[in-house]
């Protein structure tokens, strides 16, 4: 069934199994403007979308309002505001963000909320191994990565695939274009490295914020951890899509490990 999800620390707790080790989904699946007449791939998920609202509503915001504003990300916002948006959202307001809101404003609460999650979006146990990926290169990175984000619990995985998505459709805007009249279209100048700069911080988290040298990283993992988020806005579609072929092979170890969750499976389809 469905589950209401504000916070990615309520689905901390969860214990981890093999389905929910392999819960991407295909993106087709997750896009709510897919054709309602095409047939669904099956995804091995069966909880919903586990996106934070605060989340989902900001990245809306700025998909909306902010692809053209230069800078975005790097300007400086007022604190009040975004502080009273916070504790908004906090006392569990159904906040809409319109365009009487600054975009600088909710870019800087969501990188807030990102910096201050209890475990950092991609959990700090993996942080070493997503690290050591930056050391390979081509489609063994790539391979490496993926096999990363199964290992994510769902809302952490729904969570990071929605903020690749953001993130990429931002860097599309970085550069100036014309319209159809010939008019320019100014850029964001955010571009994939430029993002990954900005967030790779505060998604790869090696402590606790308010820990001891939390906000302290050497020169080699702050590289690493830009050159790895990079890969990962560059290449989510793919690193997000579970192949036929391991979907196969997850049904077969089930069959004989969990034969109830094949009966599961089976009746959902």
């Amino acid at each position: 069934g469905a589950m209401s999800v504000d916070s990615i620390s309520d689905l901390s707790d969860n214990t981890s199994k093999l389905l929910e080790a392999l819960q991407l989904s295909h993106p087709h699946e997750l896009d709510p403007r897919r054709s309602l007449g095409k047939k669904k791939m099956l995804s091995l998920n069966p909880i919903t979308w586990q996106v934070p609202r605060i989340v989902d509503r900001c990245c809306e915001h700025i998909e909306t309002h902010g692809l053209q504003t230069v800078g975005i990300f790097r300007v400086g916002s007022s604190k009040k505001r975004v502080q009273q948006l916070r504790e908004e959202f906090d006392r569990g307001l159904d906040v809409f963000l319109d365009e009487h809101q600054s975009v600088h404003d909710v870019a800087a609460l969501l990188k807030e909320f990102l910096r201050d999650m209890p475990d950092s979006l991609i959990p700090r146990e993996l942080y070493a191994a997503f690290l050591s990926t930056a050391a390979l290169a081509g489609p063994a990175q790539l391979a490496a990565l993926q096999l990363l984000l199964f290992l994510l619990p769902p809302c952490h995985s729904d969570t990071l695939h929605r903020l690749l998505r953001f993130l990429s459709e931002v860097a599309r805007h970085a550069e100036s274009s014309r319209g159809p009249d010939g008019q320019e279209i100014p850029g964001n100048k955010m571009t994939v490295s430029n993002l990954a700069t900005v967030f790779g911080p505060n998604i790869l988290q090696k402590e606790k914020p308010g820990e001891k040298d939390a906000g302290a990283m050497n020169f080699e993992d702050s590289t690493a951890v830009i050159l790895v988020l990079q890969r990962l806005i560059e290449h989510y579609q793919t690193l997000f899509m579970v192949s036929p072929e391991m979907q196969r092979d997850i049904l077969r170890r089930l069959f004989q490990t969990d034969p109830d969750v094949i009966d599961y499976l089976l009746r959902r389809k």
